[in-house]
């Protein structure tokens, strides 16, 4: 089974995604959170699991320093760089998890495919302020010297308001959007989806953001699985009209951070 059939939390890539509406505080942000300059967080969550968020110095030619926001089954999750080969390695995997094969000319469409996410994904790192979009990579959590670190699962996280999802939040004025998620196809099934939504919720901690917003298809059992034990909670279904048009039904679902901060 492909991971776009696991995880469908839809890769936006239009130009449209990106946010630029100043945060906002009322029912929205945690007033006991507190961001990280340069130091190291411990993340505790209610089932007694701790995620660091840890500065670390780059195994690449970047220069600049890495803060990872979970580690765990052998996996340890950080925001995206803007390294030209990093990107390349996003949008590939992406592509491959939401690519539809034609019949034919399949090649061709995916490299077609592959450079509209890889387009999008440059237009939200350029333009996005840097605590209303993030792409989430996962990689080895042990390092290797002799090469740079593989990438192999991807998620975005975006700030966004929408009224339809907001009437289930109680009181928020804005949530962050979990989106995009993908694992390479050699290593699906090793539990790198739930650390990508683990790091999700010290992001969501970070930015003071109380409630975290995905979407999956009704039918993909594997999918709202993983969701539901990540915390997460169905309040919404697509009308049942949208599959006269040919949709598939998909499930709204929410978590509320349960993530506090100890050490700073």
């Amino acid at each position: 089974m492909k991971m776009a059939h696991m995880l469908p939390c839809y890769l936006h890539i239009s130009k449209g995604v990106c946010v630029n509406t100043p945060p906002t505080s009322k029912g929205t942000r945690f007033s006991h959170a507190r961001r990280i300059s340069g130091h190291k967080l411990h993340v505790s969550s209610s089932k007694g699991c701790v995620v660091q968020c840890c500065r670390a110095s780059s195994t690449s030619t970047s220069s600049t320093a890495r803060e990872y926001l979970a580690s765990e089954f052998g996996w340890k999750v950080r925001r995206l760089t803007r390294e030209e080969h990093e990107m390349n390695e996003v949008a590939q995997i992406q592509a491959e998890a939401f690519h539809t094969p034609m019949a034919l000319f399949d090649d061709l469409f995916f490299q077609f495919f592959k450079a509209e996410v890889l387009s999008g994904l440059i237009y939200k790192l350029r333009n996005s302020p840097p605590d209303r979009y993030a792409c989430l990579v996962a990689e080895p959590a042990v390092d290797s010297s002799k090469s740079e670190s593989k990438l192999v699962g991807i998620v975005d996280a975006t700030v966004l308001r929408d009224e339809a999802v907001l009437q289930h939040l109680n009181g928020a004025e804005e949530y962050l959007y979990i989106s995009g998620i993908a694992v390479s196809q050699s290593f699906r099934k090793q539990k790198i989806g739930s650390v990508l939504l683990k790091a999700c919720d010290v992001l969501s901690t970070l930015w003071e953001f109380e409630y975290l917003v995905l979407r999956a298809y009704e039918d993909d059992v594997a999918a709202r699985r993983l969701y539901s034990n990540a915390g997460y909670k169905v309040v919404s279904i697509d009308p049942q009209w949208v599959t006269w048009i040919g949709r598939k039904r998909r499930v709204v679902m929410i978590k509320q951070s349960n993530l506090l901060s100890s050490h700073f």
